[in-house]
């Protein structure tokens, strides 16, 4: 079967990690779209340590998860945040994760890339992520792209907070097939260009599936 058109009955878990002062951006639009696939069995879920978590807008949410589900997830998306250079030295928060590429799909935008590559699950691929983290990206060692999203097989990373929708997408080709992405997709775009809405973020994403 080829990679883009898996099966569509196949449950599928998203961890979306979440740490204080998390941006909104990340964690829900990617929420929010990763779960219009509920009635084929998916579900996503913040995930992140303790029980709750406050935005970088001050927003508490409680967490679906702890951190460690991560290790379990179908996906793990990391979003960005004003504290994480401060958790991508937390070894012992990070030694917590214990993240499978052979397994799962990974993917990270802004400053969560930055987590990725303190993981070593960048490898030798280049990202993306937002210019603010860009430098400190550079200096972990990775090569940064002047681009919205990059992926390599089971790894992605996006820049920007928009660019949560691409990860969002990504994770649904990959998994879903692209009927069920489309119709997700078609849902949320707005009215008037929803057809121009989804062909410009498959155009975007489908290059990097195989």
């Amino acid at each position: 079967m080829r990679e883009d058109t898996p099966s569509p009955v196949s449950p599928v878990s998203v961890a979306i990690l979440s740490f204080d002062g998390f941006n909104e951006l990340d964690s829900f639009i990617a929420l929010g779209l990763l779960n219009r696939l509920r009635p084929l069995g998916w579900s996503a879920e913040l995930c992140g340590p303790g029980h709750a978590v406050t935005s970088m807008n001050g927003v508490t949410v409680q967490l679906q998860r702890p951190l460690e589900w991560a290790n379990q997830a179908d996906v793990v998306l990391f979003g960005s945040g004003i504290y994480t250079r401060a958790i991508a030295e937390n070894s012992a928060l990070l030694d917590r994760l214990q993240l499978d590429p052979v397994r799962q799909l990974i993917g990270a935008q802004c400053s969560g890339t930055l987590l990725l590559a303190r993981l070593g699950l960048l490898g030798d691929m280049p990202a993306c992520t937002d210019l603010t983290t860009k430098p400190w990206v550079v200096e972990a060692g990775a090569r940064v792209l002047d681009e919205p999203f990059f992926a390599r097989g089971p790894v992605a990373t996006a820049g920007g907070c928009l660019a949560s929708q691409y990860l969002a997408t990504w994770v649904m080709l990959k998994r879903a097939g692209e009927a069920s992405t489309r119709e997700a997709l078609h849902y949320v775009a707005p009215v008037g260009e929803k057809e121009l809405y989804v062909d410009r973020l498959l155009a975007r994403v489908k290059p990097f599936l195989f």
